[in-house]
């Protein structure tokens, strides 16, 4: 498949585009409207031909301290969340203006970690823009910045985009960035980085190219992309990033522009085993042995035995990284014991740990069902899947 058409955006029902604030906000005037228009007319050009888009806008933050005339200087965390608060009730109003111009309803939604992260708060979150989609209007995505605390948040909308795009099902995540696509180093730092069209895989080589956050208006860089093409791929969504600093930035994809392409995984992860997957922050980690990693792969369940090392404070029903001898993430899954039992009967036969917890226990530390594999950290897939090939293509 030609890297033109694979970018092509008429194919896909479903499209989760991302906006990062310094596209959308200009640090001295504020909202850039005419940019925000040529974008609002994209959507409407997509909905007409039969696609449904959802919006993971940035900005809050950055319009709201705009408006409140803080300036560029670092804000304490209840300034940042009061920046939020005036930026959100902007930001909303601006792409319903936008939008409507267009003929198409918006309405917003304000997450926070726990509504992707928590399995019913999730399935809520999911129920609610499915509706706003059925109803033909374009949910508009954020993270609800003015109650998010370092601890509880994102930390990026890149990642957040990700985990919306793989809920709501979508085929393609689409990242507006202020550069074109992927190089082989980051080109304000290396005039020699050469461009990269399409990706197949993202391994640790891919991540290595990655750089920093561009300007004070982003929490975002790179490695937030590629972390995001990660979740993406893995639920069998494509990816695409591409400079967003043009008007109309997604017809410049139709037409063929530069962007850099990222093929979704072969055997995709669904269902219930996507929610497990995508989880952004383990409650734990369990490093396993050499024996362990085996099963693993071959599909079976991780027991007790195969358990080196417990770390983190966890309970029954959380989802734990599991970690090879290395401490390469191989899998990730919801755990059956809490973390002080855990450390008990971490490399017991299952004969023994009736003995040690006092009571008849359940044979497996992570059930195979409730267990995704990754191969060598490199890509999730469902239990016992596994793929070989770790390469960059050229265009083709």
């Amino acid at each position: 498949m030609a890297a033109k058409s694979m970018k092509s955006l008429t194919k896909y029902r479903r499209i989760t585009v991302k906006i990062g604030s310094a596209l959308l906000v200009d640090r001295a005037t504020g909202l850039k409207r005419d940019w925000l228009t040529s974008l609002a007319d994209d959507i409407a050009v997509l909905a007409n031909a039969g696609a449904e888009v959802l919006v993971v806008s940035s900005g809050a933050i950055a319009l709201g301290r705009t408006i409140l005339g803080l300036g560029k200087r670092a804000l304490k965390l209840e300034e940042s969340q009061a920046a939020a608060a005036v930026g959100q009730i902007a930001l909303a109003g601006a792409w319903s203006d936008a939008l409507g111009k267009d003929g198409l309803k918006s309405g917003q939604i304000l997450l926070t970690l726990g509504d992707t992260e928590e399995r019913r708060r999730y399935l809520n979150a999911r129920a609610t823009i499915s509706t706003l989609l059925k109803m033909k209007a374009v949910p508009v995505i954020n993270e609800n910045d003015t109650v998010a605390t370092s601890e509880i948040r994102y930390g990026d909308n890149d990642r957040l985009a990700a985990r919306v795009a793989t809920m709501m099902g979508a085929d393609l995540l689409v990242l507006l960035s202020d550069i074109d696509g992927l190089y082989t180093a980051p080109p304000a730092k290396d005039p020699g980085a050469k461009f990269i069209p399409v990706v197949d895989r993202i391994t640790p080589d891919i991540e290595a190219m990655a750089g920093a956050a561009a300007s004070e208006l982003s929490r975002g860089g790179m490695r937030t992309k590629l972390d995001a093409g990660k979740i993406a791929n893995a639920a069998g969504t494509a990816m695409i990033i591409t400079a967003g600093t043009r008007l109309s930035p997604l017809m410049a994809i139709e037409r063929g522009e530069r962007a850099t392409f990222f093929r979704p995984s072969a055997n995709p992860v669904k269902g219930y085993k996507t929610w497990i997957a995508g989880q952004l922050e383990p409650a734990g980690r369990l490093t396993v042995d050499a024996g362990a990693v085996g099963a693993l792969k071959s599909g079976k369940s991780l027991l007790p035995a195969g358990v080196k090392l417990v770390s983190g404070n966890f309970s029954r029903g959380d989802t734990v990284a599991i970690l090879s001898p290395e401490g390469r993430e191989i899998a990730r899954g919801l755990v059956a014991y809490d973390a002080a039992d855990a450390v008990r009967i971490a490399g017991l036969k299952t004969a023994e740990i009736e003995n040690v917890l006092g009571y008849e226990a359940r044979s497996a530390m992570i059930h195979r069902d409730d267990l995704v594999v990754s191969l060598a950290g490199d890509q999730v897939l469902a239990s016992g899947q596994i793929s070989a090939g770790d390469q960059v293509l050229a265009d083709e």
